[in-house]
């Protein structure tokens, strides 16, 4: 794996390569040149950390006195499709299930979709051993929660993901979501967050309910039709993309469907590193 950018002289540097797949990747510290080496877990850590501002609150404190900053992470085919035959799993590789791993071990919460948890087959996040010590510091659980949006409550309460999560799950729907399926969900173990008035759940009401719950550092998954929402209601802060260096054609979804924005929102290109053709880039909200 190499960095693209930022630039700097080394990636810039000619016969700067891109090095080997699997172990013979170069980390931040090699800038753009081969290296040789895979990236280790903490330079990746390092790489995708969390801004300040959604940490400052200092080791130890918790999340409640953090502002909350969201960021996805999501892949997309050469041609825009989010999914092949329904699921992302074909358009990843291996770094990029790294890189999945770490945004994941960096997070407080993941927030997903109730279709992509019925599409993907969604398991509890799991402690790794190589972040106990950075989240322990950090004031976080020895894993990330997983938070379902969910209007109907039609899941499957009997999966792992709600009987047996290292954290509690959580769902969030809106205050006219079926009783017998709320009794469900929480005889499963989950805990079940209103987060909108009627059926559906509205995006800011949902991150700020997290929140205040100390989950600050939030990632989300998709699907594509929960990231359009959170787009175009303007809570999304940060863009974790993997452009996959594949053409799938047909009617697959683009990362972020649903309702429009009046005006297309700027990111920032933070970052973009590359490794057998995939790009990993990291864009900010301007």
């Amino acid at each position: 794996m190499r960095r693209l950018f930022p630039v700097t002289d080394e990636t810039a540097a000619p016969g700067a390569s891109s090095g080997t797949s699997g172990d013979g990747r170069g980390g931040p510290g090699s800038g753009g040149g081969g290296g040789g080496r895979e990236w280790s877990l903490a330079e990746l850590a390092a790489a995708y950390a969390y801004p300040a501002a959604a940490t400052g609150a200092g080791p130890g404190a918790g999340g409640r006195d953090r502002e909350p900053w969201l960021r996805a992470n999501m892949v997309s085919s050469l041609d825009g499709a989010a999914q092949h035959e329904g699921r992302s799993q074909p358009l990843s590789c291996p770094a990029d299930m790294r890189i999945f791993g770490t945004l994941r071990a960096l997070a407080d919460v993941v927030l997903v979709g109730a279709e992509t948890v019925r599409q993907e087959g969604y398991r509890p996040a799991r402690a790794r051993a190589e972040f106990a010590a950075a989240r322990e510091a950090a004031g976080q659980g020895p894993a990330a929660a997983v938070a379902v949006v969910s209007a109907s409550l039609d899941l499957d309460f009997s999966l792992p993901l709600f009987t047996s999560p290292l954290v509690p799950t959580l769902v969030l729907t809106g205050s006219a979501a079926p009783p017998d399926r709320v009794a469900a969900a929480e005889a499963a173990g989950a805990r079940v967050v209103t987060a909108g008035e009627g059926a559906g759940v509205d995006p800011e009401r949902a991150v700020r309910a997290l929140a205040e719950r100390g989950h600050t550092r939030l990632l989300t998954e998709g699907g594509p039709r929960l990231l359009g929402q959170l787009v175009a209601a303007g809570m999304l802060d940060e863009l974790c993309l993997t452009v996959a260096p594949m053409l799938t054609a047909g009617d697959a979804q683009r990362i972020a469907g649903g309702p429009s924005v009046t005006l297309p929102r700027r990111f920032t290109l933070k970052s973009m590193l590359e490794e057998d053709g995939f790009l990993f880039t990291r864009y900010a909200r301007a």
